[in-house]
Formats: C-alpha cells, structure tokens, sequence
C-alpha cells in the first residue's frame, strides 16, 4: 500500500506547520469550540507519519511518548488550568519514553558547554518559579528535572543528531515560558512562543528520528 504521507514527500510537512499555526494564531481567540482538537492535530500527524515512516520495534519508545504528549496536549486544550496537574503528568510519561527511547549516552566535549548553558538558564527559572509554586512544587520541579535530563539525552545519547539537539532545547525554551507565564509574570505573546517552540521541538524529534532511520 502506498504511503499516505511518505518523508521523500514534503505534504506532511506543509501539513504540520499549517495546522500548527493555525492553533497557534487561534490561541489569541480562546475559549472557543474545539480548541482542543485544533491543538492536538499537529501532533496526531507526527503520530501518523512515525508509524507509517519509522519501524516499530525500534521506534516504539518514541512513538509512545509522542502518543502521552497528544494526550497532554488534549488535556491542557479541553480542561485548561483545572487539567494542569493531568497535562503535566502527561508530558512527564511523554520525556521518560523519550529518555529510554535515546538510550545510552556518549560524552561530547563540544556539547558539555551547551548542557551548561541549559542547567543554568533552567536553574535561573526555577529561581524565579519557586516562591509561587504552591501545592504544585514538588510536581513542577519532578517535571523540570525530567525535562532537563531528556534535554541532556537529546544532546549526549549515542544517537544524537542535529534535530535531536534542536528538539531538547526548544521543549526547554517552552516550558520555561509556560512556566514564567503561569507562575511569575504572564506577557503578551506567551501563548504563541510557548507553541511555537513546543511543535517545532516535537517536529524537531520526529526529524532526528527520520534522520537516523534512513541513513
């Protein structure tokens, strides 16, 4: 059977950041119906193009931790705030799967730096978030933790590549904000940086994936 969305094609691309900006320029119009499927079509088409493009037994720890991702995703966009600590958990299930699905790490002095710079702008948002954080400490930090580390992975694991590296530091810029927006200083704008660097950093997985399977 041919391949609805084949990677020697650029459809499902065009597919992906049509739909990803259009929830992304849909966000300064919330509420409104249906936001949540809106928003978890950009991510429900890296699902179906890792399934049809990737081999299942290698690529299922990613394939899944994309699938807890479209679940955090469907949680933030149909509950909103009263579904944070569910969408969280989400995405918490979502790094662990990537964690498993890098594997064993390598150490690169070229991208220690790069590590550092992460751990420390991480650390100075957390500085920032901590005072506010209420019943939900010990659930952000646990996430901060695991976000760090899966961005750590992305950069040392044995199969790290361009697209992996971009991956893990745009989940960091996202979260960072989401978190400065919710538990610091909300601004203008934040809803659409906050998307805009959380699909490109879904995208960017998903390209590193495809990067190593068809070399």
């Amino acid at each position: 059977m041919k391949k609805l969305f084949s990677t020697k094609r650029d459809v499902w691309q065009y597919l992906f950041f049509f739909f990803s900006l259009l929830f992304t320029v849909a966000t300064s119009y919330e509420p409104y119906q249906l936001s949540w499927l809106l928003k978890v079509l950009p991510t429900l088409l890296l699902i179906y193009v890792a399934i049809e493009n990737l081999e299942w037994k290698s690529s299922k720890l990613f394939i899944i931790g994309l699938a807890f991702s479209m679940v955090g995703d469907f949680t933030f966009g149909f509950f909103g705030s009263s579904g944070f600590i569910f969408g969280l958990g989400s995405f918490f299930i979502a790094h662990i799967f990537y964690l498993f699905y890098f594997g064993r790490w390598q150490w690169n002095t070229a991208k220690a730096g790069l590590a550092v710079v992460v751990l420390a702008g991480g650390s100075y948002v957390m500085s920032h978030l901590l005072p506010n954080l209420g019943v939900l400490f010990y659930p952000v930090i646990g996430y901060m933790f695991i976000l760090i580390f899966m961005a750590f992975a992305s950069f040392f694991s044995i199969k790290s590549n361009i697209w992996y590296v971009l991956g893990g530091i745009s989940f960091v810029i996202s979260d960072s904000i989401l978190g400065v927006n919710k538990f610091y200083i909300q601004f203008d704008a934040s809803h659409i940086l906050i998307m805009v660097s959380y699909y490109f950093a879904q995208y960017s997985l998903l390209k590193g994936c495809l990067k190593n399977y068809n070399e």
